[in-house]
């Protein structure tokens, strides 16, 4: 069994990982002549087991309130068969529709990753607070060389062709829905206003009230006066004088 405990012992003056690489290994050869033929028999181990580098695992957990706990998704993952390490496993509480870039353990986890390395979550919505973040997400990981797995999807890689084409369904999805409830939102912002319904805050003044501010300023009260007699802003008195000269002469009086 090739252990890094045996490395060391054949490459002394080197420094050795259990993530370095084949070409790594290969250029050691040059470097120390004297063990050429161990270094050899060992490249050609890896070979033939199929033995190379070992990705980290990471994974992401969020819960959106500090009330809740990630026991559920951390034990989906275990039963998933994947393996994380306690200083490899994220977990955060914060809002679902904090956008992933805002999450400030999850840029912390960004930053950690390198490329080769995987990242496991339980539901796509760990990944972004909608379609168009999950995708932006997923496409900056790929980007770094970092593969995504979703349980929710199967355990799907997300940055392979299959993943990729899961994520065009999704978006393709979320945006007819997006475009259906803009739809229905219009509708019945028209079928409202054709019952008569009033939009936005309710007026300050009612129209005997807006009346007897034209009444009084056209005597020469002051607007500061009748804000205080009106209990109203200064802002107010003035609109009403605005919309009052905006008014022909005959529906003023």
């Amino acid at each position: 069994k090739i252990t890094p405990q045996l490395m060391r012992s054949l490459l002394p003056r080197e420094r050795f990982s259990p993530r370095t690489g084949i070409g790594h290994a290969c250029s050691l050869v040059y470097e120390s002549m004297g063990n050429y033929f161990r270094i050899q028999a060992i490249i050609r181990t890896l070979h033939s087991d199929g033995i190379g580098p070992m990705p980290r695992v990471f994974a992401y957990c969020r819960v959106s309130t500090v009330d809740q706990t990630t026991e559920n998704q951390r034990l989906e993952i275990k039963a998933a068969g994947f393996a994380i390490e306690a200083r490899r496993l994220i977990e955060e509480s914060i809002s679902g529709s904090v956008a992933a870039k805002e999450r400030p353990g999850f840029i912390k986890l960004i930053e950690r990753m390198e490329s080769g390395d995987v990242l496991v979550v339980t539901k796509l919505d760990r990944l972004g607070r909608n379609a168009m973040d999950v995708r932006a997400t997923v496409e900056q990981l790929a980007s770094s060389g970092v593969r995504v797995h979703c349980l929710a999807l199967g355990g799907v890689d997300l940055t392979s062709p299959a993943g990729k084409m899961t994520m065009q369904v999704i978006a393709a999805v979320a945006e007819f829905e997006r475009d259906l409830l803009i739809e229905r939102t219009q509708s019945g912002i028209v079928r409202a206003k054709a019952a008569g319904k009033q939009f936005g805050r309710p007026p300050a003044l009612n129209t005997q009230e807006r009346a007897a501010v034209v009444a009084r300023l056209d005597a020469g009260a002051s607007i500061a006066e009748l804000a205080r007699e009106f209990k109203t802003t200064r802002q107010t008195i003035m609109r009403v004088r605005e919309a009052a000269l905006k008014l022909p002469l005959q529906q003023r009086g």
